[in-house]
């Protein structure tokens, strides 16, 4: 889907800086939301892709202001409340207690509704593969373009490369989970994945820098065959 998350190739935002010598983690809760990350994403409790979505569906503003961990935590609260393992309203009773002085409750006491899940509630974190290959519509140095897409709901490709083309660089023959129907339980699609390398002035133009190239891991739907 086309947002503020889709930042790749945008002016605007202002030069990245580099903090010099800057910590893992700029505050206390920063650390805490990675540490529960992680352990949410071994409970198979959502998908990686779908996890990736609902960080595209925060307001932009919050997006903008929120830092990474705080789209992170974004994230996991609205998909635990969705599937009706932690609601809204029993976080917000937490931070009130907590911001009163209660102390946490103990790992046991606070286990929440519903949890664990039952097996076939359960879903499988990560980029995902088959342990099969896939027979690819393309090979190494076959030109194609980015189809031009602008979906709804997820997708790994990104606005800026969009109907460019370039030239196969890799092929990865496994058979890879699409991304964008993952993330929606739409079915698996296993298909091949390729690295594409397309030229900076095809992305950006007589501005971009010269002899400089991007490479980009697309999956085999997000390709087209050149034909002129």
């Amino acid at each position: 889907m086309n947002g503020i998350h889709d930042m790749g190739g945008l002016h605007g935002f202002g030069p990245v800086v580099r903090e010099e010598n800057e910590p893992v983690f700029h505050s206390y809760w920063e650390s805490r939301v990675f540490c529960i990350t992680q352990v949410l994403d071994t409970k198979e409790i959502w998908n990686l892709d779908e996890h990736r979505h609902e960080i595209e569906l925060m307001n932009p503003a919050d997006y903008l202001t929120a830092g990474y961990y705080g789209r992170w935590l974004f994230a996991m609260e609205r998909l635990l409340a969705r599937k009706d393992i932690l609601r809204a309203e029993e976080v917000q009773r937490r931070v009130d207690e907590l911001s009163q002085g209660v102390q946490p409750l103990s790992p046991a006491a606070s286990c929440a509704r519903g949890w664990p899940l039952a097996p076939e509630r359960r879903v499988r974190w990560g980029a995902w593969r088959h342990d099969q290959e896939v027979t690819p519509r393309f090979e190494v140095g076959e030109r194609v373009r980015v189809r031009n897409i602008h979906p709804e709901g997820h997708t790994r490709v990104t606005a800026y490369a969009r109907g460019k083309v370039g030239v196969v660089d890799r092929v990865n023959a496994e058979a890879w989970v699409f991304p964008d129907t993952r993330a929606h339980y739409r079915g698996e699609n296993t298909q091949a994945v390729y690295g594409v390398r397309i030229v900076a002035s095809e992305l950006w133009g007589p501005q971009a820098e010269p002899n400089a190239s991007v490479y980009i891991d697309l999956s085999e739907d997000h390709l087209e065959a050149v034909t002129e």
